[in-house]
């Protein structure tokens, strides 16, 4: 196929009409990116797989960008990854400088988008490429690596760990496939339920639960607000925007975009973290950072451009090793699976056409993202005044519907979307870690596969440490990552 011909009026339309809806999501409160892309993943099945990550893609940028609305207007994020601009964006709109503000974050979005697009671009390929020539100790080691990594940058080293095991604990329920080195027969199936967990939990309702349902539990759980009306919806003309704000912004925004790059390659990390490490880095690098947290632009630029740069950030290990980079990316093998097509070390290599159209969608996600929000700002802002009790019965239906249809009309499926929902709503009560949990149910079987053909092929657990010199390093960073989680746990708990 020819570059460039899978450019058609619905690919374009496609990811026009994902980043917009995509904005409404991540503009209401409680309403994230990952909802977004749960909810419509379903839709992607009859699209075919250039259109329907055009979708996808268009979701998570309009996703991750809308965020910073309520945020700056309300004081209350949209996202989890606009938790920092809510620092200094909200002070302005104290200050009637809400649409100045705002227009502040949607140029750092660009920013951002665009940077970490051109990491994509430039890294996925090469990894991908010194991936190809990893065994299968070094693809299991490389999967146990990225669960330490998950579990040392959550707020609890060991529930962390706990909740990717229990991830793959769960993924390995069904039958013991031959193929696998298994026997052909049934384990971890509880009595009577058999015929139903022959192949186990099917991932899509899995996902669409944990990400679309328990999000509207925990929600009705908070009780839902009629809505504000627009009166209160204030974005202030006193100060009028110029992009000269940015001068003198540029290593902000490079290093910060660079922040979110990396932080998004590092599996299941998430884009509040990214957002925190950008802002805490611009405070720490400016000329004057007792501004911060009073009004102060740089701030916003350091936020926006940092979680925004997760997008790219997130794709790289998702396309060049199938690990993904955040619960988003997560859901985007949903997408592949349906395809019939695996990500990994050969995927950018045997679709090219898909590679090709991946970066493409991307970049007119976060230009339509950018002209969307820009020139009509003052209308986007209306989007916080939509009621909750109109719209979740809607997604709940949706979610449904999504679910029983995935596999043809199954019925379990709909009690897959159930049960995890629930386990969902009930897993942030009890504090497990969502991220790596879903990143455990996704690698389980491969981390499985990868193990008991290693033992196949060399026979002995020795090989797991002295097998290359790649494997040796995987180990250094396992470690490194455990004994690093450990000593900022003592330092904090020691600063307390």
């Amino acid at each position: 196929m020819p570059f460039f011909e899978f450019i058609t009026p619905l690919f374009l339309l496609l990811i026009i009409g994902g980043t917009f809806v995509g904005i409404i999501f991540g503009a209401i409160p409680g309403m994230t990116a990952t909802m977004a892309v749960a909810v419509c993943l379903p839709l992607t099945y009859p699209l075919g797989l250039n259109n329907g990550l055009a979708l996808l893609l268009g979701l998570y940028v309009g996703g991750i960008s809308g965020g910073l609305v309520p945020a700056i207007l309300l004081n209350i994020p949209g996202t989890p990854s606009s938790i920092t601009t809510t620092f200094d964006g909200y002070p302005m709109t104290q200050r009637g400088e809400g649409e100045k503000a705002l227009k502040i974050g949607i140029c750092a979005s660009l920013a951002g988008g665009i940077i970490s697009l051109i990491a994509l671009y430039l890294f996925a390929p090469a990894l991908a490429d010194f991936a190809i020539r990893f065994s299968y100790v070094e693809k299991f080691l490389i999967i146990l690596f990225a669960l330490s990594v998950m579990g040392a940058l959550s707020a609890n080293l060991l529930i962390g760990i706990f909740s990717g095991f229990l991830g793959i604990f769960i993924s390995l329920i069904g039958t013991y496939d031959i193929s696998s080195g298994g026997n052909g027969k049934h384990r971890l199936i509880p009595p009577g339920l058999e015929y139903w967990l022959d192949s186990g939990f099917s991932l899509l309702p899995v996902l669409i639960g944990i990400f679309g349902l328990s999000a509207i539990l925990q929600e009705a759980e908070n009780g839902m607000p009629l809505g504000l009306s627009r009166d209160k919806v204030r974005i202030g003309k006193s100060s009028k925007f110029s992009f000269s704000v940015f001068k003198g912004q540029a290593l902000n925004v490079l290093r910060s975009s660079g922040i979110g790059t990396f932080v998004g390659i590092l599996p299941g990390v998430g884009g509040s973290a990214a957002s925190i490490l950008a802002y805490t880095n611009a405070k720490t690098f400016s000329k004057n950072p007792e501004n911060f947290g009073k009004g102060e632009p740089a701030g916003i630029i350091a936020s926006e451009s940092g979680n925004n740069g997760l997008t790219g950030g997130a794709l790289v290990p998702l396309l060049s090793l199938g690990i993904p980079g955040d619960s988003t990316t997560a859901l985007l093998i949903g997408a592949f699976t349906l395809q019939g097509i695996q990500v990994g070390p050969l995927f950018i290599g045997n679709n090219p056409d898909t590679w090709n159209a991946m970066i493409f969608a991307m970049l007119i996600a976060n230009v339509a993202m950018f002209i969307m929000m820009f020139y009509a700002i003052r209308y986007v802002a209306l989007i916080v005044t939509i009621p909750k009790h109109i719209l979740f019965p809607i997604i709940l239906m949706m979610c449904v519907i999504g679910a029983y249809t995935i596999n043809y009309g199954i019925m379990f499926d709909v009690w897959t979307l159930l049960i995890f929902g629930l386990f969902g709503w009930l897993a942030l009560k009890i504090r497990l870690e969502i991220a790596p949990f879903i990143i455990g149910f996704i690698l389980g079987p491969s981390a499985e596969v990868y193990f008991v053909k290693s033992l196949e092929s060399f026979g002995d657990l020795t090989i797991f440490f002295t097998k290359s010199w790649i494997a040796v390093l995987l180990w250094v960073l396992i470690l490194g990552s455990i004994a690093g989680s450990v000593f900022i746990n003592r330092r904090a708990s020691q600063a307390e």
